[in-house]
């Protein structure tokens, strides 16, 4: 270990934004492509030997990032040697297979794979000591968090017009609050009924994931609700725009409903494309618009839960200023200032070049943190009571969003458009 340590959440933000300044200043790493829709294409385009050294500078890169975060939160040299290239190469593999263009079509995203590639090694072979031991699941997630903020812009809230940011405001808080009293009412712990009500009302994955890491949540409770996420999102691409046919809905008025109930960008994107173009735009522009209220709901769970959350003690007092200071997750502040920096302070020419490359690297850091978890997960520790609960209060609060978002979509697209 190292004597001189740094805790993990200024680890995250410092690594992160060192990340951030690398890309600005012009170090970019081409990225390799994973795209393929059929198996000539998988074979001589994502396979190729140019593609494979693109994927190899990226490992590079990327290897020196974790070994510096590593030292910084006093792991040693050697455990990130040993562990990170087996994340990595399982990771890649996850990417290989989410690349596939009808996988896509259906929105589900590389996290899927990867923490389904890691729980199929885990439980089905015998993970060695010394990998389970140096697995930096938590790390990765926050590094990955930080670079988020690079991509939530409240430019795009402009972008949606005053209706699209009036719903986005609107349904976001109804629907969070809905399903935070609907998980109380069921008996789930309030640490579960954050993620939950995060992912269902915002913007799925990243929503959740960024609740997880501003409360530290439980890992294994964080790969259910991102598995219930993506499972959830792949029928209501076929539901939503068949519904809104039969409802013989006008196509921005669609749009708006699709992207306030659909809980991943890339299902929004696909189940607009189904209706039509001008449903492809707004839905999307929808979608932006709640994924720009993350960065605020993630910085007052944060204070919440810092506010909030009792000792390991069991302190009863509400707690002052500097205790509040003291649990809360640092990450958050990098995440807010990338967001801040990246909507204000830089020029819109530099964002738009370094945007597509840091949300790169920031899915890939997610991606990482998912086999990990995968890899750190017995998977019967998913199939529980708790788990059952989480899944009815979710469709339950899924059910009540649909049709709520759809009164919005209507009063707000219709009668007052």
């Amino acid at each position: 270990m190292s004597k001189c340590k740094i805790s993990e959440d200024w680890t995250s933000a410092i690594v992160g934004w060192f990340i951030i300044l690398l890309i600005i200043f012009q170090l970019k790493p081409q990225w390799p492509s994973f795209s393929w829709p059929d198996a000539d294409v998988l074979i001589n385009k994502v396979f190729a030997l140019d593609n494979v050294g693109h994927a190899l500078l990226v490992f590079g890169f990327m290897f020196i990032m974790a070994l510096i975060a590593g030292r910084m939160n006093g792991r040693s040299f050697r455990s990130v040697i040993y562990s990170f290239p087996v994340v990595f190469f399982l990771t890649l593999l996850a990417m290989v297979v989410g690349g596939n263009k009808f996988l896509k079509d259906w929105g589900l995203e590389t996290v899927i794979f990867s923490l389904l590639i890691g729980l199929f090694i885990s439980n089905v072979f015998s993970i060695p000591k010394w990998l389970k031991e140096s697995l930096s699941s938590e790390l990765f997630v926050k590094i990955g968090l930080v670079l988020l903020g690079t991509t939530v812009l409240f430019g795009d809230l402009l972008k949606s017009g005053s209706l699209g940011l009036i719903q986005s405001c609107i349904v976001v808080f109804v629907v969070w609050n809905f399903c935070f009293w609907l998980c109380k009412r069921m008996g789930i712990d309030k640490e579960m009924a954050l993620m939950l009500s995060s992912a269902v009302s915002i913007c799925g994955v990243s929503a959740a994931v960024a609740t997880a890491g501003a409360i530290k949540g439980d890992k294994t409770k964080l790969s259910y609700v991102v598995s219930l996420v993506l499972v959830v999102a792949v029928p209501m691409i076929i539901l939503m725009p068949a519904l809104a046919k039969l409802l013989d809905l006008p196509e921005d008025m669609a749009g708006a409903w699709i992207g306030g109930t659909i809980d991943t960008t890339g299902a929004v994107a696909a189940t607009g494309a189904i209706y039509g173009e001008v449903a492809l735009q707004t839905s999307t522009i929808v979608k932006f618009s709640q994924n720009v209220l993350l960065g605020i709901a993630a910085f007052l769970i944060s204070i919440y839960w810092s506010y909030t959350k009792k000792e390991v003690e069991g302190v009863e007092e509400k707690p002052t200023l500097k205790v509040i200071w003291t649990r809360f997750p640092k990450f958050v502040l990098g995440f807010v200032a990338a967001s801040l920096v990246f909507s204000f302070l830089i020029d819109p020419s530099v964002v738009s070049e370094a945007k597509p490359i840091l949300k790169n690297i920031q899915g890939l850091w997610f991606a990482l943190a998912f086999t990990s978890i995968g890899l750190e997960t017995d998977f019967r520790s998913l199939i529980t009571s708790e788990n059952r609960r989480s899944t009815y209060a979710f469709l339950g609060a899924q059910v009540f969003n649909v049709f709520f978002t759809l009164l919005i979509a209507w009063l707000l697209f219709g009668v007052l458009s």
